[in-house]
């Protein structure tokens, strides 16, 4: 069931997804309700550099991984998080793993 209300989501990117978009965050507005997925699908078709993310990254909402099919609600806060295997340096710095729970 859709209502259509409008609601305003934080997108945040990190190391390669920062890269492709060319930012570390964007506001997004959505029709509520929305899933992770939906959230996704609208950021690849709006935001230069999106197309390149993947269809179905590993996501967080308000700092707990969770699945595309969540639910997001007005003023939540998204993070899409690549793959990490380590490293070093200032991109690697600005993804903490430490912030994100598993739910």
């Amino acid at each position: 069931m859709r209502d259509g209300t409008p609601g305003t989501v934080r997108v945040r990117f990190f190391a390669r997804y920062a890269e492709l978009v060319g930012r570390e965050e964007t506001a997004l507005t959505v029709s509520l309700p929305a899933t992770v997925e939906e959230v996704v699908r609208r950021l690849r078709v709006e935001l230069p550099g999106a197309h390149d993310l993947p269809e179905r990254p590993l996501a967080a909402v308000n700092s707990k991984h969770v699945k595309l099919d969540s639910y997001v609600k007005d003023g939540d806060e998204v993070a899409l998080l690549p793959p990490l295997a380590g490293g070093s340096g200032p991109v690697a710095r600005r993804y903490d793993a430490t912030l994100y729970e598993t739910a």
